[in-house]
């Protein structure tokens, strides 16, 4: 699998939830967990999710996946069965554009993420004193 460069990651879920005053927290693979109850430490909590809901199980929900495709043409995000947590694919990292390949790749990613668990930014998008 090819490597996901952080600092476009950060950049790409920056622009993504600009404006969302959510927090979220990405792991290294290019999945998000955007916080919608964020209580406690941020990265503890999107990990806890992640630890619940990243791996795939085949033949369940864990397996389902939705690809949505951005309206600015840079890629797409693959859902999985939590609305918190989205991997983003960029356009350049799928040779074959069709949603069954762009969901596989997205869907393996979460799988990564949710297995190695590795958080490499926490983004607190809430206004001050929220």
């Amino acid at each position: 699998m090819a490597v996901v460069d952080t600092e476009t990651l950060i950049d790409a879920w920056r622009r993504l939830l600009a404006g969302s005053g959510k927090p979220w927290v990405l792991f290294e693979h290019g999945t998000c967990v955007v916080l919608e109850e964020p209580g406690g430490g941020l990265a503890d909590r999107a990990t806890e999710i992640l630890r619940a809901y990243g791996p795939v199980s085949v033949g369940g929900p864990a397996g389902d996946f939705r690809v949505l495709e951005l309206k600015n043409g840079e890629g797409w995000l693959v859902t999985g069965h939590h609305p918190d947590v989205v991997t983003f694919v960029a356009l350049e990292d799928s040779e074959d554009p069709s949603h069954l390949a762009v969901g596989m790749l997205g869907r393996s990613r979460r799988d990564r993420d949710g297995r190695d668990l590795h958080v490499v930014h926490v983004e607190d998008g809430r206004p001050a004193g929220a």
